[in-house]
């Protein structure tokens, strides 16, 4: 049942950014990339661990440090689209620097312990 919980919760969340961002687009992508999604993983990790500090820290710290791929990932597209291409070719590209900086990432926190 918490698992039906945490889908519906989550899926809502990403329907009304949806929603809003054709309507307002800017608005839409300030919600899409909000720390509320980083805010439901705090929450389910810590009902799941029983708020085990120590998991929680790691999650937190991987998230700080993971901000930096994401950022990268839309940078890449806004250029993408710049330069007028389709939406697959904008994703290959975006997803393609995510994965090599989120490669990067996790070498930065696996030599941190």
């Amino acid at each position: 049942m918490q698992f039906i919980v945490k889908l519906c919760f989550s899926l809502s969340v990403i329907v009304i950014a949806t929603a809003i961002g054709k309507k307002f687009p800017s608005a839409g992508g300030l919600i899409a990339v909000m720390p509320l999604t980083g805010a439901l993983v705090l929450v389910w990790i810590h009902l799941e661990t029983q708020g085990d500090p120590v998991v929680m820290q790691a999650f937190s710290k991987s998230a700080v440090l993971g901000i930096l791929p994401s950022v990268l990932f839309f940078f890449v597209a806004f250029i993408c689209y710049r330069k007028g291409l389709s939406l697959p070719i904008v994703l290959f590209f975006s997803f393609s620097a995510w994965s090599a900086s989120a490669i990067v990432h996790q070498w930065i926190l696996s030599s941190m312990y």
